[in-house]
């Protein structure tokens, strides 16, 4: 890796601390015949780990520039498969089909630019993992926490915490990567609810969430003024808020009954 020119535009950071390697393939309790995803494998450091406990690995890797090098890490083992495309835009359930597995687990390094999108696109996929433990920037892992009524709670948050129970792992140094990042990283693990509340439309919930969220400083009368107004009220009244409560004060439960009603 001496010679390889890492591109910030794709977020390239590789972790090389082995004692967090090691941890981070610790948090996750692989069960029975396990597959295991893994999002930017980069040097395949990671990989290692995963491929030395887990039954299958399927990796993607946007940079084909690494194929050499990752061909080279994983040359001991015959239980990894690479795919070299941008995950985004990939079927997953089109690329495990042909994979005999009892399990499903994410384990991966996120991108910082495309945390969301990649999180987004797992929940949309509906496919049953069990357990998604991923790395991401220490800020947005405070996000993923955050309760009411703190700065730190938003769309996303309540997003998150309707599909899953979140785990915060640990707080990784920005000393243990290649090249060394700005920030400091935590691993936070994602597992999934076995009784998700009721909800009619789960697209029409995510916009609501995200159009209340739209602008941090405006209450709900104005954040949600293209939407009934009269109908939010009297929600918000059950729950002894008004009009002029923020969206950061709302709980998972309200959400959920506004959309329901909405």
């Amino acid at each position: 890796m001496n010679d390889f020119i890492y591109k910030k535009s794709l977020g390239q950071n590789f972790l090389i601390d082995k004692n967090v390697l090691k941890r981070i393939v610790d948090c996750v309790p692989l069960e029975g015949k396990s597959l295991v995803i893994e999002i930017g494998p980069g040097s395949g450091n990671l990989t290692k780990e995963i491929a030395m406990v887990a039954t299958n690995v399927l990796c993607y890797e946007i940079d084909d520039r690494l194929e050499t090098v990752l061909d080279d890490a994983l040359v001991d083992f015959n239980n990894v498969e690479i795919i070299f495309d941008d995950f985004l835009k990939r079927d997953i359930k089109e690329d495990i089909k042909e994979i005999d597995y009892d399990n499903l687990y994410l384990i991966a390094n996120l991108p910082y630019y495309i945390t969301t999108p990649i999180i987004e696109k797992i929940i949309a996929s509906n496919l049953p993992f069990k357990y998604i433990t991923v790395m991401v920037q220490k800020e947005v892992g405070d996000r993923f926490n955050a309760k009411p009524g703190t700065r730190e709670y938003n769309s996303l948050t309540v997003y998150l915490n309707y599909y899953f129970n979140l785990k915060k792992e640990f707080i990784v140094s920005r000393n243990s990567f290649m090249p060394k990042p700005n920030v400091d990283s935590m691993i936070i693990s994602l597992i999934k609810k076995d009784n998700l509340l009721y909800l009619k439309d789960k697209d029409k919930f995510n916009k609501l969430l995200k159009d209340a969220f739209k602008f941090k400083r405006k209450n709900i009368r104005n954040n949600l003024k293209n939407y009934d107004l009269d109908k939010i009220g009297d929600i918000l009244k059950k729950y002894g808020y008004d009009l002029t409560v923020r969206a950061e004060e709302l709980s998972l439960e309200i959400f959920v009954e506004l959309a329901n009603n909405l």
